[in-house]
């Protein structure tokens, strides 16, 4: 059965939450290999500025509404896409089914003080996971390759990269099947608010679609004038689309 549903010229995956993590979990039991791309607004933006970044997301094989503010968007241009399926959330629940089932899981990103926060915290939330290795996500290009080889010698199952964009979809696109993992996540900043270091949006911020807002309060000067650039060229991108899609009254009366 085909999900799939294109936005923005993105192929994207209508799955609900449950829906990929059964798809995830098959894929460890099938021996399948899964990489995930998320797209929120920011990053499909960037993906109309970086050929290289696009071509890595169209690579996925699973594509997930990550933002609130692309189903929103999704609805008004008549793409349907059931839920937000955010990073973190798939994160966490394929941690816990990961220590159920006893997959072994593999953590690469974050600064190495980061990494080390965030392991001792999931050693409190999942302690029967299995770890079957770490590194933090400070290494040159010309080791992905050696770091990708790594995880593979782990014999790890699932593999999360707490990475920013493009780097963490470049290492999927290049070395996620060198990695012999089943499951290739890229969860951006999640290390970060797992270990503490920034404090993730409440609920209700994150059903209004302003998770991104709660995040510029926390850091001004880093974020505020890129989620401001790339919420307006996302605006001007679905307003544009909206405009393409609807026929002319003439055009309208025509097709009947």
């Amino acid at each position: 059965m085909n999900h799939r549903q294109t936005l923005f010229g993105v192929a994207l995956d209508a799955l609900t939450m449950d829906e990929t993590v059964q798809r995830c979990l098959d894929a460890v039991r099938r021996g399948e290999q899964i990489e995930i791309g998320m797209v929120n607004a920011a990053k499909l933006v960037n993906m109309r500025r970086d050929p290289r970044l696009a071509a890595a997301v169209a690579g996925c094989d699973l594509v997930l509404a990550d933002g609130q503010a692309v189903v929103w968007a999704g609805r008004v241009l008549g793409v349907r896409l059931p839920e937000r399926v955010a990073g973190i959330d798939l994160f966490m629940r394929l941690l816990a089914a990961a220590e159920t089932a006893d997959i072994p899981v593999y953590l690469l990103g974050a600064r190495q003080d980061v990494l080390e926060l965030m392991l001792r915290r999931i050693s409190e939330k999942f302690p029967a996971l299995r770890v079957a290795g770490s590194r933090n996500g400070y290494f040159a290009d010309a080791d992905q390759g050696p770091v990708a080889e790594d995880v593979a010698r782990s014999g790890a199952r699932l593999l999360f990269l707490g990475m920013t964009s493009p780097k963490k979809e470049i290492f999927t696109a290049g070395y996620g099947e060198r990695t012999g993992a089943h499951v290739v996540h890229g969860v951006g900043g999640s290390f970060d608010i797992l270990a503490g270091i920034t404090k993730r949006a409440p609920l209700v911020w994150q059903r209004m679609g302003l998770e991104w807002f709660y995040r510029t309060l926390q850091e001004p000067r880093r974020l505020g004038k890129r989620y401001l650039t790339t919420n307006a060229a996302f605006l001007l991108m679905t307003v544009r689309e909206l405009i393409h899609r609807t026929p002319s009254a003439g055009s309208a009366n025509r097709s009947h």
